[in-house]
């Protein structure tokens, strides 16, 4: 379960262009060493996710299972997006710290 604030560090990442999405797009940039966080929608496909959980394993990526895909592209000003990759190292970090259970902000 993602909170508000995590949603919100997306968005953040999305406005700032440091935002991969899409299954296609997020591999892609995975394969480049971009991507410091992937986020997988709960509602994805089984395939997706062991698609993705083993691509992350591989090249070293942390992996969080977020919301439902139609709130996580909301959070990102697009739709039916169920794969999400942070390009940004300290966003990457505060949404995982925040993610564990750690609230450094706010």
């Amino acid at each position: 379960m993602i909170n508000k604030k995590i949603l919100g560090l997306i968005g953040l990442s999305a406005r700032a262009r440091k935002v991969s999405y899409g299954a296609d797009s997020v591999e892609e940039q995975i394969k480049k060493k971009k991507v410091y966080l992937v986020i997988i929608a709960k509602d994805s496909s089984e395939r997706t996710k062991d698609k993705f959980k083993k691509l992350c394993e591989e090249f070293q990526v942390p992996m969080i299972i977020g919301e439902e895909i139609k709130i996580m592209s909301n959070a990102i000003g697009k739709s039916n997006k169920a794969v999400i990759g942070i390009e940004e190292i300290n966003l990457a970090n505060e949404i995982q710290k925040i993610n564990d259970g750690g609230e450094l902000i706010g």
